[in-house]
């Protein structure tokens, strides 16, 4: 089982192929998916401090477009299979800060 570490946080290991945005919220990570997972809205974001997140498909990187993000470290949690370690930091915008996470994401 793959071992995620949230900077400041901790690590736990989940299965493998789970979404990076669910295995943070289950493990007590505020991380916010207002748009439930559909890469949308990019409230999801994280800092990949090591491992492999996989390949970027187009739709996170339509969403990072619009709303330039332009670091390639800087991942949608929505979007990312967990496959092998990885080291986060999950990345709190300032203008949602008042805001509740969106419908869960499916799996």
């Amino acid at each position: 089982m793959p071992t995620v570490t949230v900077k400041d946080k901790g690590s736990f290991q989940v299965e493998a192929g789970t979404k990076l945005v669910l295995a943070l919220e289950d493990n007590g990570v505020d991380i916010l998916h207002r748009c439930g997972g559909n890469a949308k809205c990019t409230t999801c974001r994280c800092e990949i401090i090591s491992g492999d997140p996989g390949l970027m498909e187009q739709p996170e990187m339509d969403a990072r477009k619009r709303r330039g993000v332009d670091d390639e470290a800087i991942r949608l949690s929505c979007q990312i299979r967990v496959e092998s370690d990885l080291t986060v930091n999950p990345i709190r915008l300032a203008s949602v800060e008042d805001l509740d996470a969106g419908p869960r994401p499916t799996e």
